[in-house]
């Protein structure tokens, strides 16, 4: 830190002018390779000339003038004037003595056409509850316990150890007052609610819906207006802390949804901060969103590519997060994205590529990595673009996962037709291994598939109600056994009836009904398999880890494949049943292992099946010791999947 000469501090002046920048800094910053904006725009809590209080700085390139009004002022639009830096960066300043930790306050933003506009501060650490929008001054301070999980995470957030990800958002996964919407259970005790269950279900991570703050509740946070400011709807940011610090010693990962790829028209907020497009492009063409009816960043500015890359920098320093999931890549590097003809401009080349937007993600991953290597960034992108976790050094975008839309999409497709019509889908079901290879996938069963009439993932199911659940414990052995990290919604593990919604809890009465709580116990017995048998994850990027075994019984719904781990005893066979017929001493021809037994049956009545087709003891034949050639005979039961190993 640093300020001027004493001599243009003036201790009679309600703000003394007073700096934090240099010349290196401001020009990292209008470069847009400062990661750590946070450290300087903002509010600080500050000592000079022994007088407690606070600097603000705020970048406005096309204001008049800016204030600085609170209630420490009572609002006044003209007592606190900042300091516009004569080197036209376009950054405004100064020391205000005298203000209190928690006070709240604004930028009044004089336009360059005499517009009075008020803002909240970007760079906020913490803000007002909703619907209020003032940002508060606040310091974080908060003393870490988690050195333990620091020191190992790197092994626990590798690309070959397992991902378990439970998706969740905070408002609604349980509530004080399940009838009130506005009844929210904090950050510390969410603590003491979240964990027990996490470790209990066997998920590895948890992946948080975005807690940057936000002004409407029905967006679920993804319009967000601070990025440095968790919300204030479950407690302080010590409090968050707090949370993320006990996951940690509990041995629970942490991913936030971060977004990065636009931002609501609220008042308060980025929009028109200044009177002008300074974090938005001009051009609607390209600046506006019309499906979300937002705002689209312009990656050109250099501020901008700052700003957004100093957000995640904050999140992973200062909340010690594993992992961003990145919302909506596809809208950020498509000039086209949800336009038709005539409403996008291409590029310089005549394409549909946002050239400044690709060159800003790959700059994100690259400062990330090289920050933060033991942690992951995982984009949401739905399309075909290649290279998306490509290395940047040969030519990609450097993510670490992305989401496997299309094994979600075809999957579904699938198993919501009706049995005997599945014979005629199997290409479409097997077609994931076709293509997984090109990229690291997370296979996510997300909030967005059970929302806006797509219904719950129990009455996606064709059937009666047993084979409804008999279809929903085979697809998640499926999932859990394809190759690939996972995620899985909220809800989804006991099959919930209803769609998620924001407003209210989770459907948690129906674990008193024993098909919910044994689907749930499946779930959890899956995500234990898929944690301590490494076949299931030590490969699950490489096609050395995943081999077909049987794919030609299309007509009786037979499907196998193999997992295969380090060693060959560690490999896993997996049978897939997807008729609902039972087959009795079904035959299956294989190479390799002569002795396998059965470790898993989804129709196990422990899990709400009938019990019947259990394989206590196999029948295996050596037809050619040489080749190993041998041929197994085995029970497998109707709509059931089976784990031999």
């Amino acid at each position: 830190m640093r300020y001027e000469d004493e001599h243009f501090i003036d201790s009679t002046k309600t703000v003394w002018n007073y700096s934090l920048f240099n010349e290196p800094i401001i020009h990292s910053f209008q470069k847009g390779t400062l990661h750590n904006a946070y450290d300087y725009f903002g509010s600080h809590e500050l000592k000079i000339l022994n007088k407690k209080g606070n600097y603000f700085s705020v970048w406005a390139p096309n204001a008049k003038m800016v204030s600085v009004v609170g209630d420490f002022n009572h609002w006044n639009k003209i007592s606190h004037p900042l300091f516009v830096r004569l080197d036209h960066s376009g950054i405004w300043e100064g020391f205000i003595p005298n203000i209190p930790k928690g006070s709240l306050y604004k930028f009044l933003i004089i336009s360059n056409q005499g517009k009075e506009i008020y803002k909240a501060d970007p760079y906020a650490k913490f803000s007002e509850l909703r619907p209020a929008t003032a940002s508060v001054t606040w310091d974080v301070k908060y003393s870490w316990k988690d050195k333990k999980w620091m020191n190992k995470r790197k092994i626990k957030n590798s690309l070959n150890a397992p991902w378990n990800v439970y998706e969740m958002h905070l408002g609604s996964w349980m509530r004080p007052n399940k009838n009130d919407e506005n009844s929210f259970n904090s950050y510390r005790q969410m603590a003491d609610l979240l964990i027990p269950y996490i470790k209990e279900m066997n998920f590895t991570h948890v992946e948080f819906m975005p807690i940057m703050e936000f002004p409407y509740d029905a967006s679920w946070g993804y319009q967000c207006t601070g990025y440095f400011s968790p919300t204030s709807r479950f407690g302080l940011p010590e409090d968050l802390m707090y949370l993320i610090d006990t996951l940690h010693q509990n041995d629970i990962g942490v991913i936030l949804d971060w977004v990065p790829s636009h931002f609501p028209s609220d008042a308060h907020g980025l929009y028109f901060f200044d009177g002008a497009h300074t974090y938005e492009y001009a051009d609607t063409r390209k600046g506006y969103h019309p499906d979300w009816k937002s705002y689209i960043f312009n990656y050109k500015r250099g501020e901008v590519q700052s700003f957004l890359l100093s957000s995640a920098h904050f999140w992973m320093k200062h909340y010690h997060v594993d992992g961003l999931r990145v919302d909506a890549v596809n809208s950020i590097i498509r000039l086209d994205y949800s336009r038709k003809k005539g409403q996008w401009v291409p590029n310089e080349y005549g394409t549909n590529e946002n050239l400044e937007a690709v060159d800003f993600l790959k700059k994100l991953n690259k400062m990330i990595y090289s920050a933060f290597p033991d942690t992951q960034t995982i984009a949401e992108e739905a399309s075909d673009w290649p290279a998306i976790t490509t290395p940047i050094s040969q030519g990609g975008f450097g993510f670490g996962m992305k989401w496997m839309m299309g094994w979600m999409h075809d999957t579904f497709k699938y198993f919501k037709t009706p049995h005997p019509k599945r014979k005629h889908l199997q290409d479409t079901f097997s077609f994931s291994m076709m293509y997984f290879y090109d990229e690291k996938f997370m296979l996510p069963l997300s909030h967005d598939e059970v929302v806006h009439g797509k219904s719950p993932m129990i009455y996606k199911m064709p059937g009666l109600e047993w084979e409804k659940f008999a279809n929903l414990r085979l697809l998640y052995t499926y999932m859990y056994t394809h190759p690939g990290a996972k995620l899985m919604f909220m809800g989804n593990e006991f099959g919930q009836t209803s769609e998620w919604n924001e407003k209210t809890e989770l459907d948690w009465h129906l674990l008193q009904h024993v098909s919910h709580h044994k689907l749930q116990s499946c779930v959890k017995t899956l995500g234990h398999l898929y944690q301590s048998e490494n076949a299931l994850h030590i490969h699950q990027f490489e096609s050395n880890g995943f081999e077909w075994i049987e794919l030609n019984k299309k007509n009786e719904g037979i499907i196998a494949f193999k997992r295969k781990g380090k060693k060959n005893k560690d490999d896993l066979l997996i049978v897939l049943n997807m008729s609902n017929h039972h087959y009795s001493e079904w035959e299956l021809f294989l190479h390799g292992k002569k002795t396998w037994k059965e470790i898993f049956n989804s129709n196990d009545i422990a899990f709400w099946g009938s019990g019947l087709g259990l394989n206590n003891e196999l029948d295996i034949q050596i037809l050619d010791k040489k080749n190993m050639l041998c041929k197994m005979k085995f029970d497998i039961p109707p709509l059931s999947a089976i784990i031999f190993k």
